[in-house]
């Protein structure tokens, strides 16, 4: 049993997070955040996708995706298809490419009817188009996409690890899967996808992952991470109290 110091925080022996090997992509649509991310939570990419745009009304696609890639400095930036027949798909994609060299277009693992996207995944990474393959799930989906897709050409592989999660399911062995498969492709990268608290980026720079998305209201918030614990007992006494002065409770 190791004992403890006299006087020493009860989190002491509790090892910083190191995050110093894994990127941080911003993941929302939300422009007036992006100088701030940029700025303070020292984000290397950006991510968005057709739901988080209907959530804020966003109608003019090409117009809020040009204004974006205008704002993020030539970081990475994911611009997802809409269609969902493959060929529709396609050409979604050369045009989205065409947008700039920091694009990646997201392309989803299927379509609607369950059909694999992996021959236009392969089309598209023979023609040279930067991919970021989405809405992936199962080790069989991601060993079909690897072998789709061509060495040397930048890509992305997006497992959504905080839905794995949600149904009960470990994401680390997935995860790590995913990484072991793309090691005989050089230029691709895995990217832990839906985070659903802070704590997540910990375990996808502790299982190796390359990449992880974080929503903009999130990575607000980034700088809690590592922070001592018995700092932080004291700060949310502090809101406690407070907040009761402010509402004037009596008894």
């Amino acid at each position: 049993m190791i004992e403890r110091s006299r006087g020493s925080s009860p989190n002491t022996d509790m090892q910083r997070p190191d995050l110093s090997k894994i990127k941080i992509f911003a993941d929302g649509c939300v422009l007036e955040d992006i100088p701030q991310l940029l700025d303070k939570a020292g984000v290397k990419g950006f991510t968005t996708n057709p739901t988080l745009m209907n959530k804020v009304g966003i109608t003019d696609y090409e117009g809020f995706a040009r204004k974006m890639l205008a704002a993020v400095k030539g970081l990475p930036v994911s611009l997802e298809v809409f269609a969902d027949e493959l060929p529709e798909m396609e050409r979604q994609a050369k045009i989205l490419a065409g947008w700039g060299d920091n694009v990646f277009v997201k392309v989803p693992v299927t379509n609607t009817q369950s059909v694999p996207t992996l021959p236009i995944i392969s089309s598209l990474s023979k023609a040279g188009v930067k991919l970021n393959v989405t809405a992936v799930f199962t080790p069989a989906q991601i060993d079909g996409i690897v072998e789709a897709l061509t060495p040397g050409v930048p890509a992305i592989v997006s497992v959504f690890s905080g839905r794995i999660a949600d149904t009960g399911v470990d994401p680390c062995p997935i995860i790590t899967h995913a990484l072991k498969a793309v090691a005989s492709k050089p230029g691709v990268e895995v990217l832990w996808a839906s985070c659903r608290e802070l704590y997540n980026v910990v375990q996808a720079a502790q299982v190796g992952c390359h990449i992880v998305t974080v929503p903009n209201d999130m990575l607000k918030k980034i700088g809690m991470i590592g922070k001592d614990l018995t700092e932080l007992s004291l700060d949310t006494v502090k809101m406690f109290r407070n907040d009761a002065v402010s509402s004037g409770f009596k008894l």
